[in-house]
């Protein structure tokens, strides 16, 4: 048995048996080895990008991580901000990368490059395997360091003699870190600030959002105490509609964060850090909690959240007869008239499907969604956790590859899927059941907003020039069909809800490319 072999039979073993792949010459052991190990499915990406969001996508949905397969530092470095994305986010995903052989670093080749420094900025956990006879073992640390709380990417990094090399040990599976139990004391102490009668708010993040037992007990804290809750701004999967207790998310900008936090003076930090803006803007405060607020860190990214709201509950009294019923599916009419990120909002809301899973990465155009959605049938939502634009169609590819019998949706803002649009090519080669409406604006919408708002007083013509991506217009339908998904153009409400209907009962990807106009 060589390295790549024992490589993969022990991933298998400790439940990894998704690859998301774009291999090069030093891991093309690694790929022969997948003709041994039938239990791996490897996936093709075009791009590394779409390799390492789909990874990140799969992890979310499936609960354990996929590997993502790469070649050697500039592979790497091109799969980078969706792993960054991935790290903001806790999502458990190995990283595998392939590198020279040993005898072969030092000598100046065209792709040597120090692949530990750059792996390190996104990574929990690196390695280079230095032997076949430990390459098995460090694989086994590797899935348990990526699924250990609050889960994160582990990198192992694979010279090409060593996987090509005789000797390779299968490992066992390794036992991750569970999360930690919260003390007594924090729940004591969380249990007054919430009796205080002063304002208390509930600030929930990490996996207890995808939990609707956790969010239900957050909402019976909230109707026995009269506290308030909401959601970090990008949760990792938001468990929402019908059935769910409904929780609202904190505003993106910082004039909607500090409205919704405003005369907070208990601020309960469950899953999620204490709130802070996106960037820092002139003249405005960038740490969001209140002057005078005490905040409360009741449990962190490592921590039970779920086991701390359920025993936080209990102090509180606030059982089963605090029960109400929970929101009955309540679908908003079908659109009509003119086609914009209102109507798109309402035609997902009237025809999300149950069980769906929606990729969101609409950017600005994204606004009216969470209120058209609120009463859909139960659904899963995830969010662009770290900021790094190009994650919505991947994580749609990697979240269908985990759930195939559930209908994957994937909002998409226009700009930002032309950093990782390869990822339709493999939901066309994998037949995943993906609709992607594409909000074609012809502009970076969310740049024009931060422009006003970081003070660049004077922009002009030559300024705004570079924030229009409608010279000459992007046609979604043809980049669709080159890459073998069928793609249809909205012009109007009906176009679009009658489109989507379609996509929606067929099954594989489908592409529509929805015209909307720019934001004034």
């Amino acid at each position: 048995m060589n390295g790549a072999q024992s490589l993969i039979r022990t991933l298998v073993g400790a439940g990894v048996d998704v690859c998301f792949t774009n291999p090069g010459t030093s891991e093309m052991h690694f790929v022969a080895a997948l003709d041994d190990v039938l239990q791996m499915r490897g996936v093709l990406g075009l791009f590394e990008g779409v390799v390492t969001g789909a990874a990140d996508g799969y992890a979310r949905m499936a609960g354990r991580p996929a590997g993502a397969l790469l070649h050697l530092g500039p592979g790497l470095g091109n799969g980078l901000a969706n792993l960054h994305n991935a790290r903001k986010g806790n999502v458990p995903v190995v990283a595998i990368i392939g590198d020279h052989a040993t005898y072969h670093r030092g000598l100046g080749a065209p792709l040597e490059s120090d692949i530990e420094t750059v792996a390190r900025n996104v990574s929990v956990w690196v390695r280079t395997s230095a032997a076949p006879e430990r390459v098995g073992a460090d694989a086994a640390e590797a899935v348990a360091a990526a699924i250990g709380a609050p889960g994160q990417v582990a990198t192992l990094i694979l010279p090409a003699d060593v996987s090509w090399s005789d000797g390779g040990r299968v490992a066992a599976a390794v036992p991750p870190v569970g999360r930690m139990p919260v003390s007594g004391d924090v729940i004591d102490a969380a249990t007054a600030a919430a009796r205080s009668g002063g304002s208390t708010l509930l600030l929930l993040g990490g996996p207890l959002l995808a939990d609707p037992g956790a969010l239900d007990a957050a909402r019976r804290i909230c109707v026995v105490t009269g506290a308030r809750m909401l959601a970090e701004t990008f949760p990792t999967r938001l468990s929402r509609g019908a059935g769910v207790a409904p929780v609202e998310r904190l505003g993106y900008f910082a004039e909607q964060a500090t409205a919704q936090l405003d005369g907070v003076e208990h601020l309960l930090l469950v899953g999620a850090a204490p709130p802070v803006t996106f960037f820092a803007h002139p003249g405005r405060p960038n740490e969001l909690a209140p002057e005078g607020c005490r905040v409360h860190p009741v449990a962190g990214p490592a921590d039970d959240g779920a086991a701390a709201l359920d025993a936080l509950a209990a102090a509180l009294s606030a059982d089963a007869a605090t029960a109400a019923a929970q929101p009955a599916a309540r679908r908003p009419p079908r659109p009509a008239g003119a086609l914009d990120a209102a109507a798109i909002a309402r035609a997902v809301g009237a025809l999300l499907p149950e069980g769906a899973i929606v990729s969101d990465e609409a950017i600005t155009s994204g606004a009216p969604l969470p209120a058209a959605t609120a009463g859909a049938p139960r659904h899963d939502w995830l969010t662009l956790t770290g900021g790094a634009i190009g994650q919505g169609l991947p994580v749609a590819t990697g979240a269908a590859v985990a759930c195939p019998d559930r209908k994957v949706v994937a909002l998409q803002a226009d700009g930002s899927a032309m950093y990782t649009l390869q990822a339709l090519w493999t939901q066309a080669r994998e037949g995943l059941d993906v609709t992607t409406i594409i909000y074609n604006n012809a502009s970076y919408e969310i740049l024009k907003v931060e422009l006003d708002r970081v003070g660049a007083t004077g922009a002009g013509e030559r300024a705004l020039d570079l924030y229009d991506i409608g010279r000459p217009r992007l046609d979604f339908v043809a980049l669709a069909r080159g890459m073998g998904v069928p793609g249809t153009r909205a012009e109007t409400a009906e176009q679009l809800t009658e489109q989507l209907e379609r996509a929606l009962a067929e099954p594989g990807p489908a592409v529509i490319d929805a015209v909307v106009p720019q934001l004034d």
